[in-house]
């Protein structure tokens, strides 16, 4: 099997072919829009990316055609030589990481997300940068309201916000300066936006089976569900709820040294967005549904370690929770042991 690695670009990807006994047999620029066309008259092969912008939407083309794929994380390329030495060209690299496939039988890969599990995270993620701009344009008129001395505005949602700041200005007979009435027309577009793209993921976490099994655990919406779905993908990859707690980076770290043993806070490792989605889901199971066996479960660790922790804690739980539900394509039940699910 040849062993054909891939320096991807944006506009163009070198290539590397070598043989079983490591000889480069090819060595050429492509355009990356005809990496397909290329990769189809290949015999099949042992096709090696780097993870990056394109790399899944590649691999996933790649192995439709036959082709063994390794996508290998951007964080373990150096170890495989990729920039040795201060020296860092796609011609290198793509030698580098045909060289090291042909060293390595089990070379370090990441899983290849399915195209739906990519699709769902392009919703979350752009459904999130609207949230995100939103936010920035309301902190910056609250913030230009207290430089002129105009004090706060009643709360409420983001969406009542231009009309409670011209409320709140009508009442002081202060005019909307042009600066600022640009900013809340924004913020109005922004939240029709934020509207329709909550109401897409609605209809799309209804539509899933699994969706809506999550959506049977306290504080778990439809945001929730699908950024769950999206990330993890294929449930049967990991063999315990322990492993996908992991992967989230839920779990407690570890810095030891001969006798010495040191546990840390959480990882932190794999998508920061679910992580802080599942934290999110917690504190509302944690303010809403006080009387769940897992909401008790976590009061108990908050009277030995205290609020903050307990909801990390609550959020870890959730997530092995959801694992369960998924691998057995059950639904919530509260009155099942939590610590069963935990351990499963």
């Amino acid at each position: 099997m040849e062993h054909l690695a891939i320096d991807l670009g944006g506009r163009e990807s070198q290539i590397c072919v070598r043989d079983t006994e490591g000889t480069i047999l090819e060595e050429k620029r492509c355009p990356t829009a005809s990496l397909k066309k290329y990769l189809a008259g290949r015999p099949q092969s042992r096709v090696v990316l780097e993870t990056c912008a394109e790399a899944f939407a590649v691999a996933e083309a790649a192995r439709g055609l036959g082709h063994d794929v390794k996508v290998v994380p951007a964080t373990l390329v150096r170890a495989l030589g990729v920039g040795a030495r201060g020296l860092k060209t796609d011609v290198r690299d793509a030698r580098n990481l045909s060289e090291a496939s042909c060293r390595m039988a089990r070379l370090p890969a990441v899983h290849i997300p399915s195209a739906g599990s990519r699709e769902r995270k392009s919703i979350c993620g752009l459904r999130e940068n609207l949230v995100e701009v939103r936010t920035k344009l309301v902190n910056g008129v609250r913030g230009w309201m207290r430089s002129e001395g105009l004090g706060t505005i009643r709360t409420g949602c983001p969406e009542s916000l231009p009309s409670r700041v011209i409320e709140h200005l009508k009442q002081r007979e202060r005019e909307v300066p042009p600066w600022v009435s640009r900013n809340l027309t924004t913020i109005d577009h922004l939240s029709k936006q934020v509207g329709e793209a909550d109401a897409e993921l609605r209809r799309l976490a209804r539509a899933d089976p699994t969706c809506r099994r999550l959506m049977t655990v306290p504080g778990v919406g439809p945001v929730t569900a699908v950024r769950f779905a999206a990330a993890v993908d294929d449930v049967s990859r990991f063999s315990s709820a322990h492993a996908l707690e992991s992967y989230l980076g839920l779990t407690p770290g570890e810095r030891s040294s001969g006798e010495r043993q040191h546990s840390t806070g959480i990882t932190k490792a794999g998508s920061p967005k679910l992580r802080w989605t599942l934290i999110q889901a917690a504190w509302s199971a944690w303010r809403h549904r006080r009387q769940d066996p897992m909401v008790l479960w976590a009061l108990r660790v908050q009277e030995r370690r205290g609020k903050t922790i307990a909801v990390v804690a609550l959020a870890r739980k959730m997530a092995g929770i959801l694992f369960a539900l998924w691998r057995d394509g059950s639904a919530y039940d509260p009155k099942h042991q939590t610590g069963e699910v935990e351990m499963a």
